[in-house]
């Protein structure tokens, strides 16, 4: 969860702030938890700058800010490096592994999370298919019965009629 400052920074606004969050509160945190939000903000910023670096554009829009974004994107990993060596002297070495394992999980976890609902989803789908289709049968045969017995039934009326005006005369 980003912190309230952050929430209306994006891209590399938000990876700076978060940045500057982390080098100011990293000496004082006593848990990684104090320092979390400013970690999570920074993710979240260097996810940004890749979507505009590499997001859907026209070839146009990829050579007009070909240079500040490969500058973003290079300055965000420079800064990433800096967090890294500052979370292990600071918390330990392999914290910042241990961090970037567990980000990676739940990426993972969420990811599959969507494919799941996504199948359920398509499972829901093809079993109210098939059930309209059921009903549908169902009720075309059943008009089809009565249509069928209607026919029987006019038939039989028409013989009967028949037969009555063949005894009378």
């Amino acid at each position: 969860m980003l912190d309230p400052i952050s929430l209306g920074l994006t891209g590399i606004s938000l990876f700076q702030k978060s940045v500057e969050m982390l080098k100011s509160g990293i000496d004082t945190a006593n848990d990684i938890r104090d320092i979390a939000g400013a970690i999570d903000g920074m993710f979240e910023g260097e996810k940004q700058i890749n979507q505009q670096r590499f997001g859907n554009k026209s070839i146009l829009g990829q050579t007009k800010d070909a240079a500040s974004s490969v500058i973003d994107a290079k300055l965000a990993r420079e800064a990433m490096d800096e967090m890294h060596t500052l979370v292990d002297n600071r918390f330990g070495f392999g914290t910042w592994a241990e961090i970037i394992a567990e980000r990676n999980k739940r990426i993972q976890e969420e990811k599959e999370a969507m494919r799941r609902a996504k199948v359920e989803k398509l499972k829901k789908r093809k079993k109210m298919v098939h059930n309209a289709q059921i009903i549908g049968v169902s009720a075309g045969s059943f008009l089809l019965i009565i249509a069928i017995v209607a026919v029987f039934a006019l038939a039989y009326a028409n013989a009967s009629s028949l037969v009555v005006m063949a005894s009378t005369m």
